[in-house]
């Protein structure tokens, strides 16, 4: 299962929990922003990185190199595997 943000998958990680569903063995979850929380579920949530510092800057010269015309390039992703997928 794939979830939007982290804490969204926090809390389906929780709501399988209840469901009796064994993560991964019965539903790989992963999430999305790596944030704190991700650290912290139970099993430990897999996640996908996106540096939320350099997220601002690239964002801007993204939108001007838009503006001039250029095609816009994929953000940095990185999948951060963890005991949840």
């Amino acid at each position: 299962m794939f979830v939007a943000s982290d804490a969204m998958a926090a809390g389906a990680l929780r709501v399988l929990r209840l469901r009796r569903r064994a993560v991964p063995e019965d539903v790989a979850v992963v999430g999305f922003n790596d944030i704190l929380t991700a650290q912290h579920t139970q099993p430990v949530l897999t996640t996908i990185h996106q540096p939320i510092v350099a997220l601002g800057s690239e964002t801007t010269r993204m939108l001007v190199r838009v503006l001039s015309g250029e095609e816009p390039t994929p953000l940095p992703t990185e999948l951060v595997t963890r005991g949840s997928a």
